[in-house]
């Protein structure tokens, strides 16, 4: 298990911290932690709280992902699915949510709104050449290995 600080703000100190659901689970339940309920109406955004801040190891990013729940029932979704806080990051960790149903959609404090995977990432370092190893596929893009 890798040991992540964590900081709750004021506004969440009654709200769980991020869980797994089961014990398979990869990603953690992220909470809506506003004190207001909010209604997104159909193609409507909003940039929602969850009142904690992480201090991610060197080498780990944590990526915000949508839930897949409530994506198929209703339609919401992460705008910058995965989105992406990296390791220098210090601030509160907000969730850029979306609605692409047809309805409109409360979301409530306590309700969980996306989920939090922790992965660790590589860092490259580009050598500039003139030419790539040829393989089968070659420059063949979008839909070059479908039917």
């Amino acid at each position: 298990m890798l040991k992540v600080k964590i900081k709750r703000f004021p506004h969440s100190k009654d709200l769980a911290l991020p869980s797994y659901a089961t014990i398979g689970s990869a990603g953690m339940d992220l909470l809506y932690a506003g004190y207001e309920p909010v209604i997104l109406k159909p193609l409507e955004r909003a940039l929602l709280p969850t009142g904690i801040a992480i201090e991610l190891p060197d080498g780990f990013e944590a990526q915000v992902r949508p839930r897949s729940g409530l994506a198929i029932k209703y339609g919401i979704t992460i705008l910058n699915a995965p989105g992406t806080i990296d390791p220098d990051y210090r601030g509160e960790i907000k969730v850029a949510l979306i609605n692409l149903g047809q309805e409109d959609f409360l979301i409530k404090r306590g309700d969980r709104i996306a989920q939090l995977i922790i992965a660790p990432f590589v860092k490259v370092l580009w050598e500039e050449v003139d030419e790539l190893s040829p393989t089968l596929r070659g420059e063949n893009g979008f839909g070059s290995t479908g039917r």
